[in-house]
């Protein structure tokens, strides 16, 4: 491989001819070969937005050159596009401030943005640290990237297929409005309701998902630059922050607000656990969901076989025609995978000594890693699984017609002890509950016929 000699305040690094890099990126790239996990481009491209931000408002301030914030911009828009992505190599397992991400960001700028000047024919040169990181610090900007990937990942790529999905559910809750099914409470049988009924929990269940994930992703508006090093701002105009987010608002679209106080957005980072505890309380519920669906439709014979899953591929390499809830399993195993971030999103978030958190990046990946898996189960769920669900009307009807708890339409007429000798002598005999009703004396056939009606015990007010 073909090296190039590159200098920095601690003497020469070799660094790949063809890498845009630097030497403290090549340093960071040598002495953290930790795991396969790397910086998530996600938290690069929302670098690449706060960088071309600053240097704008730098320029704006007269603390930079037209041509050098030209230089930037060009880069910078590269970077949101994509173009640059093999230049970014760092493993999360690195310093806690994100440090080596930030610079990795600001030579790859410095030196594309240098390509770029010399082919404007400018005799002025970018340099990582006094351009491009002007008026900013790793422990400002940092936070302030992962706010911007973390709010951006939410709005772009988790709530759309969010709603898709609950828009699915919402046609097959309307589809199975009326049909009575025996509902379950402790995996056994329970009074009955409608097929829509129980879809209708499920999808009230995202419903309010969407609204805590709206509702507490707003605090991840805030945003930490202007903070510097320790909050106090060093080295930055008074309204360098205030400017920037300004624009990054701009660019956005979204209502990005400067921090109320950049002392506690360098050192906590409560935002992102509050939103990721939102996105627990959906993984819970997409747990709950995905079971439902594999339980409802076990069997198909010796289940309980009243959801009819699509066949998507062959279920066992010994057992032929076999189908299984491949879809649910899926989307559990995402859910447990997203119960272990949060886990470790809690832990680094505690981590805050004095004033900076040191456990940035691992905290950021972890929370695009739990949207990415999100999007992507719920999409596959979705897709692969709800919109294709139908309900087993024989066998449902078989279910409830069997089951002994619709006794409980006679407690108002003959009391619940009556009810329960019904039902314990119907189960005893394996004859039916009108059977044993007659049997014992307790009601005439005409009103057990009018009172034990399934139609009338899915509405409260029939």
């Amino acid at each position: 491989m073909d090296y190039r000699i590159e200098k920095d305040t601690m003497g020469e690094v070799r660094v790949p001819h063809d890498k845009l890099w630097g030497p403290q990126t090549e340093r960071s790239r040598m002495n953290f070969r930790i795991g396969k996990e790397k910086m998530p481009l996600e938290l690069i491209y929302a670098y690449a937005i706060l960088k071309k931000a600053a240097a704008k408002i730098n320029c704006e301030l007269g603390t930079l050159s037209e041509i050098k914030q030209q230089a930037i911009v060009t880069v910078c828009e590269e970077i949101s596009d994509g173009l640059l992505d093999s230049h970014f190599p760092l493993a999360v397992w690195q310093t806690g401030s994100g440090t080596q991400s930030n610079m990795n960001v600001n030579e790859v700028i410095g030196n594309k943005g240098n390509q770029w000047l010399e082919e404007k024919g400018s005799s002025e040169r970018l340099h990582p640290n006094d351009d491009v990181n002007k008026s900013q610090s790793s422990n400002d900007s940092f936070p302030t990237a992962m706010h911007i990937a973390a709010y951006q990942a939410v709005q772009m790529k988790l709530m759309p297929v969010l709603t898709q999905l609950r828009d699915s559910l919402k046609e097959k809750e309307e589809q199975y409005g009326d049909l009575i099914k025996i509902g379950r409470t402790h995996l056994q049988d329970a009074t009955p309701l409608t097929l829509g009924q129980e879809i209708s929990g499920w999808r009230a269940m995202l419903d309010k998902n969407m609204k805590m994930i709206q509702e507490s992703s707003q605090y991840l508006l805030e945003l930490a630059i202007g903070g510097t090093a320790v909050g106090t701002g060093i080295n930055a105009h008074r309204d360098f922050g205030k400017k920037v987010v300004d624009y990054i608002r701009a660019e956005t679209g979204y209502d990005f607000q400067t921090s109320s106080n950049t002392f506690q957005a360098l050192t906590s980072h409560d935002e992102i656990v509050h939103v990721h505890g939102a996105l627990k309380a959906l993984a819970a519920d997409l747990m709950k969901i995905a079971n439902d669906v594999r339980w409802l439709a076990s069997g198909p014979r010796s289940g309980i076989g009243e959801l009819m899953i699509p066949a998507n591929e062959p279920g066992s390499s010994i057992m032929p025609g076999k189908v299984n809830p491949t879809q649910s399993e899926a989307l559990t195993m995402v859910t447990a995978q997203v119960f272990g971030n949060d886990t470790t999103i809690s832990f680094a978030a505690s981590q805050g000594n004095f004033e900076l958190n040191v456990f940035k990046p691992v905290i950021i990946y972890n929370f695009l890693q739990t949207i990415e898996l999100l999007t992507d189960g719920i999409h596959s769920f979705d897709e692969h699984c709800i919109k294709g669900l139908q309900a087993n009307e024989i066998k449902i009807q078989e279910n409830m017609q069997r089951s002994l708890m619709l006794v409980t339409a006679l407690n108002p007429y003959i009391g619940y002890e009556k009810a329960a000798e019904i039902a314990k002598k119907a189960h005893r005999d394996n004859t039916t509950l009108k059977e044993a009703a007659l049997s014992l004396g307790y009601v005439t056939e005409e009103q057990f016929d009018s009172w034990l009606d399934p139609a009338k015990m899915v509405y409260s007010d029939k």
